[in-house]
């Protein structure tokens, strides 16, 4: 059903090619909250996904379709006081894992299908948790229901980090924001949220790095932000070792290897 929503009326069925461009095609946002910062252990408890037809340019509101899942663990408190949710709303409102989990999946396969581009923001994060937890109740991954790799994914901070290289300070999606003139929402940390974000500073990225970025295919584009994300995990473990504080920063994108 989640599904179908996000399938009806987008308009042309037919998989983008390797020279049709992303920026005008329906963009997907995807966001979770979880129980905790590690992709490979923790576990859903929120997920939200934001359509937006049009992409940079949109030509109606945004289509938003957000899940509350019972995660089957405790939810630490230090988790509840960044996204709100409490291990008794969890537990007395919250759907089944397993349903919630398919839901997300298809709806992300789905628009993948079509050859439309997924917007995560830190997806070594989001798309790691994904086919983690999809592993660990017996379902099918996102490659597997695929049938090969993951579609198109744009991760703005990847682009960003690859295109201003040397702007200081640090580069989360609330400072962010600011910089590419997007204002900051106060109830962020919330999934439909930071998605609605997300797309926002993607919008003002290709704003303004132009060419290099709105003109790549989509093979192009996922092959650039594989290589940047690498560059920028080598880049931060040669930082630590000079800080005598070494570090092994996992150099994969857009996901980790569920054995890592």
């Amino acid at each position: 059903m989640i599904a179908i929503l996000f399938l009806h009326g987008l308009g042309d069925t037919s998989s983008m090619n390797e020279n049709t461009s992303w920026i005008d095609q329906p963009w997907l946002g995807f966001d979770t909250e979880t129980t905790g910062t590690n992709p490979l252990s923790d576990r859903l408890v929120t997920a939200a996904l934001v359509l937006r037809r049009g992409g940079i340019n949109p030509s109606s509101p945004d289509e938003v379709v957000t899940w509350l899942a019972n995660p089957g663990v405790e939810i630490p408190e230090s988790a509840s006081a960044v996204h709100g949710i409490s291990n008794e709303k969890a537990q007395t409102q919250g759907r089944n894992i397993s349903e919630v989990l398919n839901e997300v999946a298809d709806s992300l396969v789905a628009h993948w299908q079509r050859g439309f581009p997924v917007v995560v923001f830190n997806a070594a994060f989001d798309i790691t948790l994904m086919n983690a937890e999809l592993t660990r109740h017996g379902l099918q991954t996102l490659e597997e229901r695929l049938g090969g790799p993951v579609g198109l994914i744009l991760d703005p901070i990847v682009l960003d980090r690859h295109f201003d290289k040397y702007r200081k300070g640090k580069r989360t999606l609330t400072t962010m924001a600011p910089h590419y003139g997007v204002d900051p929402d106060p109830n962020a940390h919330t999934a439909e949220v930071d998605v609605s974000m997300t797309l926002d500073v993607l919008a003002k990225i290709a704003q303004a790095f132009g060419a290099p970025l709105t003109l790549s295919n989509a093979h192009a584009l996922m092959a650039l932000q594989a290589s940047a994300f690498k560059e920028w995990a080598q880049g931060l473990e040669t930082y630590f070792a000079r800080q005598g504080k070494p570090q092994q920063i996992d150099s994969q994108w857009p996901q980790r290897a569920l054995n890592s």
